[in-house]
C-alpha cells in the first residue's frame, strides 16, 4: 500500500483530485459545445433541454474518467466500493425517489395555496420530457459520484464522519456559486441539500439513495413543476409564474432558494438521521448478539 492509498491520507486525495476534476470538467464542456456546434465565445448561448443533456452527458463521462483513474491508481481501491454495491438497491432507490417527490410536491402545493406562485398552464412535449429524464439522471450520477462517492468517502477515511459530511456539503454548495441568481441564502440551502444527500452515505456507504433523491428532487422541481433548478431554467411540464420574488418562493434561483426549502430540508435531515441511526443501532445490536452466541458456543466446545 502506497502512502497516498492509506486511509489516513483521505483528505490529501480529496485535495489532489480537485485540479484534474476542474480540468476534465472544462475539457468536457469544450468538447460538448464543439459537438453541438456552439462557439466558445458565444456568451448569449442558453442551451435547450437537448443541448443541456448533451453537455451533462459529456460532464458525466469526464467526471467518471477522473474518479475511476484516481480510485484505481491513487486510492488503490475498486470503483464499485465508492457506493455501487448491489445490496438494498431497490429499497434505497425507492426511498430516495419518494422523498424527493414528496418534498417538492408539498412545496409546490403549499406555495400555490399561499399565492406565492400561480399555475399558468401545461406544456406537454414528449421529446423534451425524455431529454429531461436523461439530463437529471446524468446530473444525479455526476454530482453524487464526485461529491459523495469520492469526496465524502475519502474525507471519512481521515476524520470524523460528521465533520467530513459538513466539509463536503459546504464544498458542494461552493461549486454552485457560479450559478445564475446565487445568493447567500442559496448557499445555506444547498449546504443543507448536501447534508441531506450525504446522510445516507455516512451510514450506508451506498450511493443509490442519494442518486435517486438527487434525481427526483431536480426532476420534479424543474421538469414537472416549473421551478428553476439552482438558477437554471429548462423545459417544464407545468408552467408557473410569480407575482413577485420572495424568500418563500425562491425567486429566479428556484425552490432551492426559498425559506420553505430550508424548512423541508431541515425536517428531512432530522427524519433521515433518526431513521438511519436507528437502523445502524439495530444492525450493531444484531451483530453483537450473534457474536455473543458464537462465543458461548465456542466455550461449550
Amino acid at each position: 500500500m502506497s502512502q497516498l492509498s492509506k486511509p489516513s491520507r483521505g483528505w490529501i486525495r480529496t485535495l489532489l483530485i480537485l485540479v484534474p476534476f476542474g480540468f476534465y470538467v472544462g475539457i468536457s464542456q469544450v468538447l460538448a459545445l464543439f459537438t453541438l456546434g456552439v462557439k466558445l465565445q458565444d456568451r448569449s448561448f442558453h442551451p435547450t433541454t437537448f443541448q443541456a443533456t448533451v453537455i451533462e452527458l459529456f460532464m458525466l463521462a469526464g467526471v467518471f474518467a477522473v474518479v475511476a483513474i484516481f480510485r484505481r491508481w491513487v486510492d488503490r481501491d475498486t470503483f464499485r466500493s465508492l457506493g455501487f454495491e448491489t445490496e438494498n438497491v431497490r429499497k434505497e432507490s425507492l426511498l430516495g425517489l419518494l422523498s424527493g417527490i414528496i418534498m417538492i410536491t408539498a412545496g409546490f402545493l403549499l406555495l400555490l395555496v399561499l399565492h406565492q406562485i400561480a399555475w399558468v398552464g401545461t406544456n406537454p412535449d414528449a421529446a423534451n420530457f425524455i431529454f429531461s429524464v436523461v439530463l437529471f439522471v446524468a446530473v444525479a450520477f455526476t454530482e453524487e459520484l464526485f461529491f459523495r462517492g469520492y469526496i465524502l468517502n475519502n474525507l471519512m477515511c481521515s476524520m470524523n464522519r460528521w465533520i467530513a459530511l459538513g466539509i463536503s456539503s459546504m464544498f458542494f454548495s461552493a461549486v454552485h456559486m457560479g450559478n445564475a441568481h446565487f445568493t447567500s441564502f442559496s448557499f445555506l440551502s444547498i449546504v443543507m441539500a448536501g447534508l441531506l444527500l450525504g446522510l445516507p452515505y455516512v451510514f450506508t456507504k451506498s450511493l443509490w439513495m442519494p442518486i435517486a433523491l438527487h434525481f427526483s428532487w431536480n426532476f420534479f422541481q424543474g421538469t414537472i413543476f416549473g421551478f428553476s433548478v439552482s438558477g437554471n431554467s429548462e423545459y417544464s411540464l407545468i408552467k408557473q409564474s410569480r407575482t413577485t420574488d420572495t424568500i418563500w418562493n425562491g425567486g429566479e434561483f428556484g425552490f432551492e432558494g426559498s425559506l420553505l426549502a430550508v424548512i423541508f430540508l431541515a425536517l428531512a435531515i432530522g427524519g433521515f438521521t433518526f431513521y438511519y441511526h436507528r437502523k445502524e443501532q439495530l444492525i450493531l445490536s444484531t451483530t453483537d448478539g450473534e457474536s455473543i452466541i458464537a462465543s458461548e458456543q465456542e466455550d461449550r466446545i
